[in-house]
């Protein structure tokens, strides 16, 4: 009995995971949020329909008590959060909200399923991430100084990528993580939304080319200490937001050709001096050739994305330990192994519908500097789960870099949650 039900809730899921993924875009459709309450109570419904189905089939195929703890205590805690953002911002977007808690709630569903320590260490985080983000909106909406701290955010950014160079041990090639009191974390990702508030306020000032020449130096610094620690997917997706940033800031397409060109030139490079780039390369080239040394992450990525099919095998019952750090990196292959591709390619929208909602705060915006912020974190979100999902399912070669709100980790757990905090505070005091 257990088997059918299983077998039945995966395609119920796979339904009300379109469903969700349709009102989503159907939102936009509506101009003001009144109109979209009943949008987003539908979204509210299906979400909870798909974490009980979802847990009720893991439980099924664990048979511990502890899952069905672990159920009813996330769920009231992300019912509380959408209750207490609606409650406490009136103003709120709620699409923000119901999305990441979708988001979120996804990544407890499969991390929990992979392992049960790693699903309560990330929503324990996630919860104390909240906890802390509850004010950020307010200040933000609040706090037009924002826009004259430059020097602040450079300042502050540069020396803490630079200690993450001097301290940090190195993983994977990289130095991006610092041990205290046995706690590990990523400061170059608090470092991003840093560097998006000092490129903001610098072109939010800036009055002629000189101008634009220092904040490009500003960012290129940023970038090579990067490089040195070794951190190619931090450099790439800081790069690709100071072009994007730039390139709204002058309406100029030769300065987004030539910052194209140069991060172009800037992977040549990168390709020629670092190993493990190549190997990356290299096994997005020929994963099965290399199978059994640098291609067997990609390789067992596509068994699962392939092994899923349209509806999944169900949850709890494929295979993602197969994957080499599938909680992370490798999570959306698991996600489609378990819940098939379309649930995947719904994935995929519910996130393109968060990049799309954050652009449109940006250009309602009269006041430069918070226009600026909007599109570089839209930019830094988006970009950031094309170059997870576009890893794993090779279309591009692996960058190491988390789907967020998904995958396993706390430091971008806490580091996104604030970023939605923030895009929600420039949604409440955009008139400002």
């Amino acid at each position: 009995m257990g088997i059918v039900f299983t077998i039945v809730s995966k395609y119920i899921i796979v339904f009300l995971m379109a469903l969700y993924t349709f009102s989503c875009y159907n939102v936009f459709l509506h101009k003001t949020e009144n109109e979209r309450k009943r949008i987003y109570f539908r979204q509210n419904l299906y979400m909870i329909l798909i974490y009980s189905l979802s847990f009720c089939s893991l439980y099924i195929v664990k048979r511990e008590i502890k899952y069905l703890l672990f159920y009813l205590c996330s769920l009231i805690c992300i019912i509380f959060v959408i209750i207490f953002t609606k409650t406490i911002y009136k103003r709120s977007n709620r699409l923000i909200v119901n999305n990441m808690c979708m988001l979120l709630s996804i990544g407890f569903i499969i991390i929990s399923r992979i392992s049960f320590d790693k699903a309560l260490r990330q929503f324990v985080i996630a919860m104390l991430a909240l906890s802390i983000s509850t004010c950020i909106p307010f200040i933000i909406a609040k706090g037009p100084f924002f826009s004259m701290l430059k020097w602040t955010y450079v300042i502050t950014g540069f020396i803490t990528l630079f200690l993450v160079f001097i301290f940090s041990v190195a993983t994977n090639g990289a130095k991006i993580s610092i041990t205290l009191f046995n706690v590990t974390f990523q400061p170059s990702e608090f470092v991003k939304i840093i560097f998006v508030f000092g490129i903001a306020s610098c072109f939010a000032k800036a009055k002629n080319f000189k101008d634009i020449v220092i904040t490009t130096v500003i960012a290129i610094a940023h970038v090579i200490v990067l490089v040195i620690s070794k951190d190619l997917g931090g450099a790439i997706i800081l790069t690709v937001v100071y072009i994007c940033v730039m390139y709204v800031a002058t309406c100029k397409f030769l300065y987004l050709l030539c910052g194209t060109l140069a991060l172009g030139a800037g992977s040549v490079i990168g390709y020629k001096l670092f190993a493990h780039v190549r190997i990356r390369v290299n096994a997005f080239l020929r994963p099965f050739d290399t199978i059994n040394d640098a291609g067997y992450q990609i390789a067992q990525s596509l068994f699962a994305i392939g092994t899923g099919g349209f509806f999944g095998m169900g949850v709890g019952m494929g295979m993602p330990q197969s994957i080499p750090v599938v909680a992370a990196d490798f999570i959306y292959s698991a996600i489609s192994e378990e819940f098939g591709s379309l649930f995947g390619i719904c994935l995929i929208l519910i996130c393109l519908s968060c990049f799309i909602m954050f652009m449109n705060i940006a250009i309602k915006f009269n006041n430069m500097f918070y226009k600026y912020v909007a599109v570089g974190l839209a930019v830094l979100y988006g970009f950031q789960v094309f170059l997870t999902i576009g890893g794993v399912t090779k279309f591009i070669p692996l960058t190491g870099v988390t789907l967020p709100l998904v995958s396993y980790g706390g430091t971008s757990v806490l580091v996104t949650i604030v970023m939605f905090s923030i895009i929600q505070g420039l949604y409440i005091g955009r008139e400002h």
